[in-house]
């Protein structure tokens, strides 16, 4: 379905920044490098041959035991081309960082808040990079598979709204 848009990114970067590429049930998705990751994602979303201007999801993927221990994965989509793809980099546990996408699509904003505050992973020159849905004295990252279920976090008292 979107076979063009590996074909692109093949032809654009021969220098390393692709590690692999596939098609899975008819869904394309392409591997690169955590240095590569801006680059290539601005390259999808500019070239006239991908026009990937939709910025679909971004969230992160706990490989527990492997390395990198995470993936970023990224959904983009063209409208006027019909054609989609998801881009994974990996991140390594002793360094959960990459490069923030809110310079090439906005949208990214909150799901790479999201992504930091649920698994940790930090995005490098993002405007806002804090919690999104835990609170701000929350120790940890819930979603990562090696965070203890049992685990009690520290009691936060709130005071009440007044109401004038």
């Amino acid at each position: 379905m979107s076979q063009n848009v590996l074909d692109r990114l093949k032809a654009q970067f021969t220098g390393g920044e692709l590690l692999e590429t596939g098609s899975q049930h008819g869904d394309e998705w392409a591997r690169v490098r955590r240095d590569s990751w801006v680059t290539v994602a601005t390259f999808l979303r500019d070239d006239p041959a991908t026009k990937l201007e939709m910025f679909i999801d971004l969230t992160v993927v706990d490989r527990f035991s492997t390395e990198p221990r995470f993936d970023v994965v990224l959904h983009v989509y063209s409208v006027s081309l019909k054609q989609r793809l998801r881009l994974y980099v990996g991140v390594p546990e002793d360094e959960p960082s990459v490069e923030t996408l809110c310079s090439v699509w906005a949208g990214a904003n909150w799901f790479e808040r999201e992504a930091y505050d649920l698994y940790g992973v930090r995005f490098k020159g993002h405007p806002d990079l804090r919690r999104i849905l835990m609170y701000p004295e929350f120790v940890g990252h819930p979603l990562r598979k090696d965070y203890p279920k049992e685990k009690r976090q520290p009691l936060v008292r709130r005071q009440p709204n007044s109401v004038d």
